[in-house]
């Protein structure tokens, strides 16, 4: 739909420092909210079937099975104040000639298409700028005979004063949300 596939032929290393999953239970749509939050985008299983020709709008239809066979990216969540409905931005793979940009907007706490049934997160741990040869297990990937060095990446969830910060900042949007609910 958007071209052929080609391969990443030059890519950094890096390894992965904690990873998990959100279990699907009455308090998903907070505990996938908090991920995102604190972190960032998650990776979330789909039924991608009927959102092939998906050109646009909050998606509501609740008819389709949760049954998935694609991955895609939950960056964020929205609330459309014409429906009066609160949504997932999911990042698709399939490019921005795809539903809106790239992106599909998908109503939450409905776990439709199966969205919200298998939903996991992962911190980056030790990674390089430069792609250089590296172990599996990334044990040699200090430095090689060029200098290239590795980063490591911090994670944000452990910085809660940073949290917090960010948090009081987005509040006043948050209460007048809560008070249209």
């Amino acid at each position: 739909m958007g071209g052929a596939c080609t391969e990443i032929d030059i890519f950094p290393n890096a390894t992965v420092a904690e990873y998990g999953m959100i279990d699907l239970d009455e308090n998903v749509v907070n505990k996938i909210k908090t991920e995102l939050f604190v972190r960032g985008p998650v990776a979330a299983t789909i039924n991608a079937e009927p959102i092939v020709k998906y050109t646009g709008g909050v998606f509501t239809d609740d008819s389709h099975s949760q049954s998935t066979n694609h991955i895609v990216s939950l960056t964020g969540w929205g609330y459309d104040e014409d429906t009066d409905t609160e949504y997932w931005i999911v990042r698709n793979s399939w490019g921005q000639y795809w539903g809106e940009m790239g992106y599909m907007r998908l109503e939450t706490g409905k776990n439709l298409l199966g969205i919200e049934g298998e939903v996991a997160w992962v911190t980056p741990g030790a990674f390089t700028i430069h792609n250089f040869p590296c172990a599996e297990n990334g044990e040699n990937c200090v430095v090689d005979d060029a200098g290239f060095t590795t980063q490591f990446y911090q994670d944000p969830a452990h910085n809660i004063g940073a949290v917090h910060e960010r948090l009081h900042a987005v509040k006043p949007a948050v209460a007048e949300k809560s008070l249209r609910a």
